[in-house]
């Protein structure tokens, strides 16, 4: 279940989508969805337990856990449109067996287009919706060696949703700390 390559979109006319690229802030806190996929409430979840570059570990005990649980954060929002944000959740599963990517983005993406990924401009793939909660739907791909070394070396990641079939809005996050705070990561 990770980023999958799909032939790029075309509008109607045959011609290749452009991407557009919006200005972003980097906010620390946003809604999003922790360790279960649960949206709950106007903050991040957990105490910022360390920041590693641009990236936050978050550590939380949620309700019926019986350890704390810790993932790497990062979220974007646009400067001109404060309803259009995105956070980037990495975690390891509780059995530490599987590495998660998880993104929170808008209410009102076209979900059939998935999420897009490039690294430094070149294209990753594509990764479905899985669910829409109250505050956002939820992407989610199963990291695995390859991807996680691509994060490391790569200085960019532009997560590409579409809100129409004919364009899509790319929110640039940094990568600046990533895998010193993934390796942080309990």
């Amino acid at each position: 279940m990770g980023f999958s390559k799909f032939p790029p979109i075309r509008a109607a006319s045959g011609r290749p989508v452009r991407h557009s690229v919006w200005r972003l802030a980097l906010v620390g806190t946003v809604a999003i969805a922790w360790h279960l996929g649960i949206a709950t409430g106007a903050q991040a979840q957990g105490a910022v337990r360390s920041v590693h570059g641009d990236w936050q570990i978050r550590c939380d005990t949620p309700p019926g856990a019986k350890a704390e649980q810790c993932a790497l954060i990062q979220s974007v929002v646009a400067e001109d449109r404060s309803n259009a944000g995105l956070t980037v959740i990495i975690l390891k599963t509780a059995d530490q067996k599987s590495k998660l990517m998880r993104v929170v983005a808008p209410l009102g993406v076209l979900l059939p287009s998935g999420l897009g990924l490039k690294l430094d401009n070149a294209d990753v793939g594509r990764a479905g919706f899985v669910r829409c909660l109250p505050n956002g739907c939820v992407a989610e791909v199963v990291m695995d060696d390859k991807l996680l070394g691509q994060l490391r070396t790569a200085k960019t990641a532009t997560f590409i949703i579409f809100e129409t079939p004919e364009e899509g809005i790319g929110f640039p996050l940094s990568l600046n700390g990533i895998g010193e705070g993934y390796d942080k990561l309990p």
